[in-house]
């Protein structure tokens, strides 16, 4: 009895009959005996898969790595060879369990070079350099026999989480809980530093401001004395010449009298005095003998 089978555009289909090859392709439709023929449908489509698995860290850390992969069959002739994709024709699922295989062997390949990863790692620099270690990895399986001999090729690999044990987990997280209160400390510590550096600044300015100020104000002082000793000696000096000049005027004046006779001039003084409108003139026995004997003489 003839039947009719049509395959997927993402599949590639494998028709035997008779134990021997009679079509193959991507999606490709045909009839057949259902007695005498055998199908194998091998998925080419990107497929995602998880893995997770432990391993120790270089300083005897236990750790356990979590993440994901994309592979996809490249070559669905050399994967048919060597897993069975055959289907049951009634309901189209596969009639072994080698198809999950191929996501097996990928995640044993991962494991084995993640391991060589993390066996060159400590602890801290495990979970830290999860990025690093997809990259290592991804470079390294994609070369891997393995993919080759099943026909699959690896588009991409994720390490979502490198973690420790619960134990050791707490432990890291207290000493970095520790650690950020140390530099929170440090932060506070060094804020105040530089408050009090800047405030130390500022006085130092403000000293060094009333310094000049004060330096600014003596010499303003000593300025002003300076110019007021200039005027008092300025002034004592005009004053003298002033006197010196009244003196020789008034000398002068006397030595045109030394040659006038006393008594002449006793009497322009009594003249002068009588036109100043004198009322009283007294002359005492001294006087008067002066005069007397100015005259003898």
């Amino acid at each position: 009895m003839f039947r009719f089978f049509k395959g997927q555009p993402s599949e590639y289909v494998i028709q035997y009959v008779g134990g021997k090859v009679k079509k193959q392709g991507p999606g490709i439709a045909f009839s057949y005996l259902r007695y005498k023929t055998s199908i194998v449908v091998v998925p080419t489509t990107s497929t995602d898969a998880m893995f997770v698995f432990h391993d120790m860290t270089r300083n005897f850390q236990e750790v356990a790595v979590q993440g994901q992969f994309t592979y996809r069959v490249n070559n669905p002739q050399v994967a048919a060879s060597q897993l069975n994709f055959g289907v049951d024709l009634r309901d189209r699922t596969y009639l072994t369990t080698d198809p999950d295989m191929v996501p097996k062997r990928i995640t044993n390949a991962i494991q084995a070079k993640v391991h060589d990863q993390i066996q060159a790692r400590s602890l801290e620099e495990s979970i830290r350099d999860s990025e690093s270690i997809a990259s290592e990895v991804i470079a390294a399986v994609s070369n891997h026999p393995t993919l080759a001999e099943i026909g699959v090729e690896i588009i991409a690999i994720h390490i979502q989480s490198i973690r420790p044990t619960p134990e050791v987990g707490k432990a890291l997280e207290a000493e970095y809980r520790e650690t950020l209160m140390r530099k929170a400390d440090e932060a506070i510590y060094m804020r105040r530093a530089s408050a009090v550096e800047e405030e130390r600044k500022i006085k130092e300015k403000e000293l060094a401001t009333d310094v000049a100020l004060e330096e600014q104000r003596r010499g303003l002082l000593e300025l002003q004395g300076q110019n007021a000793l200039q005027e008092a000696q300025q002034r004592s000096e005009a004053m003298a010449i002033e006197a010196e000049s009244k003196a020789n005027a008034l000398k002068q004046e006397l030595t045109a009298y030394q040659s006038i006779d006393p008594r002449l001039l006793a009497a322009m003084g009594f003249r002068d005095l009588a036109k100043q409108g004198a009322d009283n003139l007294t002359i005492t026995t001294e006087v008067l003998s002066a005069l007397m004997g100015g005259k003898n003489s």
